[in-house]
């Protein structure tokens, strides 16, 4: 005879108002206190082999420059924390804050973090797979805000989310089109990194199989 299986816990996704410091908001807290760095420090140049271009300080010194990774292994983490410009981290933490609040929300604080941080280091990996030798550092929290996405899409993909504010759509058809389709070349410029985006949300996919099969929970 097996065992009945574990009841399932409602869930509601009722936020309650006002600000209490949580892990979401020590990164977001982090992201822009580092990108207030990294447009008063302002820029460099950067000489790699025949290759000679400007380049915020900060992204040389915690941004992820493929060709000369083997000397800056650390960067593999910190360029989750720096940013290109002000729409890039906006955007970024817009979606940290909404979504990762949610995830938060289901599966606890510890098990937020890893899916952030291996999602974003899953990204990071794919991309160093695939551009060895760019010398262009690559910088933002894209692949770890993708896997929080992806996640969710798993354990709550009818989730009603609205664009923009305005415009309501179940969390899957968001994720189809903007974090998959859109983010695809030729959709996206080259100057953007979607092979992490990528990486970070087949992690988020595969975590939130897991989760939903380990966490017993209903949402109305």
């Amino acid at each position: 005879m097996r065992p009945a299986p574990p009841a399932r816990r409602p869930v509601r996704f009722n936020f309650s108002p006002g600000f209490r410091l949580n892990p979401i908001w020590v990164l977001v807290i982090i992201n822009f206190l580092l990108f207030l760095v990294t447009i008063f420090w302002g820029k460099g140049w950067l000489s790699i082999g025949e290759t000679t271009y400007p380049i915020y300080k900060m992204h040389y010194y915690l941004g992820l420059i493929p060709a000369i990774f083997g000397d800056r292994i650390w960067t593999i983490v910190t360029n989750m924390f720096v940013h290109s410009d002000f729409g890039h981290i906006f955007f970024n933490m817009l979606g940290l804050y909404f979504l990762g609040r949610t995830l938060m929300m289901l599966t606890g604080s510890k098990k937020f973090l890893l899916v952030y941080f291996i999602g974003g280091l899953a990204g990071n990996v794919l991309y160093l797979l695939l551009n060895s030798s760019s010398v262009i550092p690559v910088v933002g929290a894209s692949g770890a805000v993708y896997a929080i996405a992806g996640a969710l899409v798993i354990m709550v993909p009818r989730m009603r989310i609205a664009l923009w504010g305005i415009i309501p759509m179940p969390l899957w058809v968001f994720v189809i089109i903007f974090l998959v389709i859109l983010s695809l070349p030729p959709f996206v410029s080259i100057s953007v990194a979607w092979q992490a985006h990528l990486g970070g949300l087949a992690v988020g996919l595969i975590a939130g199989y897991i989760f939903k099969r380990r966490l017993r929970y209903y949402v109305f």
